[in-house]
């Protein structure tokens, strides 16, 4: 019987994953290319070579045909998924212009729009104009034009990390439908480009023949041209598909097809999201993305650094847990583990809410950790900051739910510490629902490989290859003891404790000039 595969690359913030699925969704083979970290020329920013993405995808394809060369000729048709706004400028031959410009860079541009005149008027008196420049100020792409007009002047298209490794393998600039999540002129409830009267149009004014062709997620965007067949060692005339974004696809991945299920994301940002065929925005100004199910959107909320406070923690009080993980092989979390079997939920009344960052429904926010006593151990400290992520989601689901009016019923786990089954016990008590776990935790490239079997015709809907390709590992039922605690700590403490707390985060910003 003739072997049948499909490639998904996954290109995330630290590392590369190449990835060999079967039609079943069987992981076969997985090659990871990690790379050095975004360099920072001034404080606050991040930017990264385009080009060592690329260099990173043609190494891992190599690997894996020198690893499974029986695997890798029988590649069908290939995807990818990448980290979302982070953005390239490249001229008309494809060249790249200037680093890219990675999604967590915080330097920010000058308002284009809507700061005076009558529409700054009118924005004002609608009480949203600081709101409107906030959101300009993060476009990337002002930036450039303000700062470095040269550049934009020689920029032939600005694309999505997506876009770019698209154009590298096809020659073609065109790139998903599904992987237009950022700072720029992207019409998210018609999924298309902006229209010129469009609000996102004005506040990111790139000019329409900057930007790449669309397809919709499951189409082919082009063929591995030869040159690209050289430099990664994949057959020339496979057909490349579009995708999505690594959030998108990781969804897709986890068997999220409707509203009554969420996805939960445990990774450096962590999210919730879901699957409407309804456009809402969840928060004000924050778009449901479009989603890799054609027609469809993901409606998101996300926590800024999210489960990134787990190397927070490793950093700075769990250095005698790194050395023993070390010697004895594992993750650092299978150790951490034991924090939290040693620790009651509740963390002994200690509670955290993990802002690392302010929002657009809650500008002002910063972490906070309260009830701290004498009783407290480290391990209370690494329980707390657990479950302050699970409330966290946990008002995201609220949020999302307001806005769908479907109640979710189930929810399943992806990202690097969903790895830990105490992690997801403890995620399932807090928002009282059936955690799922697959197969595998590469659940991104997995989504991505859904939409390639769908666009190669192995199934005849989106429904059918997730049925098919995604598979159950374990699920964790919510403890009914730990359930009762955890909503009255989530009702009575956690949900108040951002309107306590506004104030004072003003004043210590004031008095001491901590960061906006």
């Amino acid at each position: 019987m003739e072997n049948k595969t499909i490639l998904a690359i996954d290109c995330g913030t630290q590392s590369l994953r190449a990835m060999l699925f079967s039609s079943e969704g069987e992981l076969l083979s997985r090659v990871q290319v990690e790379y050095a970290p975004c360099f920072r020329p001034h404080s606050g920013w991040a930017e990264q070579e385009p080009e060592l993405y690329w260099d990173s995808l043609a190494a891992a394809c190599k690997k894996l045909n020198q690893s499974v060369p029986h695997y890798f000729a029988s590649v069908k048709g290939m995807g990818i998924t990448t980290q979302r706004n982070t953005m390239v400028n490249v001229d008309k031959k494809g060249k790249v212009l200037r680093p890219a410009i990675v999604w967590m860079d915080q330097r920010q541009a000058q308002p284009v729009w809507g700061q005076r005149g009558i529409s700054g008027a009118g924005l004002a008196l609608l009480g949203v104009r600081k709101k409107i420049g906030d959101i300009q100020i993060q476009g990337k792409c002002n930036w450039i034009m303000q700062n470095q007009p040269g550049i934009w002047a020689k920029t032939y298209k600005y694309l999505q990390l997506s876009g770019f490794l698209n154009y590298r393998l096809t020659g073609i600039f065109s790139d998903s439908v599904a992987s237009q999540i950022g700072h720029i002129p992207f019409d998210y409830k018609n999924q298309k480009w902006a229209g010129r009267f469009r609000l996102s149009r004005r506040l990111f004014p790139v000019e329409a023949d900057k930007l790449p062709d669309l397809m919709p997620a499951g189409e082919v965007l082009g063929l591995v041209t030869p040159r690209a067949a050289e430099q990664t060692g994949l057959q020339k005339g496979i057909p490349v598909f579009a995708c999505g974004s690594d959030k998108g696809c990781e969804t897709l991945g986890a068997g999220v097809i409707s509203a009554s299920m969420a996805s939960l994301s445990f990774g450096t940002i962590a999210t919730v999201q879901t699957l409407s065929e309804k456009y809402m925005e969840p928060v004000s100004y924050l778009p449901a993305y479009p989603a890799p199910v054609p027609g469809c959107y993901n409606p998101e909320i996300e926590i800024f650094r999210g489960f990134w406070m787990i190397t927070w923690f490793k950093n700075e009080f769990a250095h005698s847990e790194v050395e023993k993980a070390r010697q004895m092989g594992v993750p650092t979390e299978e150790i951490l583990n034991q924090c939290l079997e040693r620790t009651r939920p509740g963390a002994m009344g200690l509670v955290v809410q993990p802002y690392w960052g302010g929002g657009l429904d809650q500008p002002e926010a910063k972490g906070a950790m309260i009830g701290f006593g004498d009783v407290h151990t480290k391990d209370h400290i690494y329980r707390a900051v657990i479950e302050g992520l699970g409330f966290a989601l946990k008002n995201g689901i609220e949020k999302i739910q307001k806005k769908t009016r479907v109640k979710m019923v189930k929810a399943a786990v992806s990202g690097g510490a969903s790895q830990s089954d105490e992690i997801c016990k403890i995620a399932a008590d807090i928002l009282n629902l059936p955690m799922i776990k697959g197969q595998t935790h590469e659940t991104s490239g997995l989504g991505a490989a859904i939409l390639v079997a769908r666009g190669l015709g192995w199934y005849p809907d989106i429904s059918e290859a997730v049925e098919n390709m995604v598979h159950v590992e374990k699920i964790f039922h919510p403890d009914n003891t730990h359930v009762k605690i955890y909503r009255e700590l989530y009702e009575r403490v956690y949900s108040r404790m951002y309107e306590a707390l506004k104030p004072m985060y003003s004043h210590i910003r004031q008095i001491t000039g901590y960061p906006e």
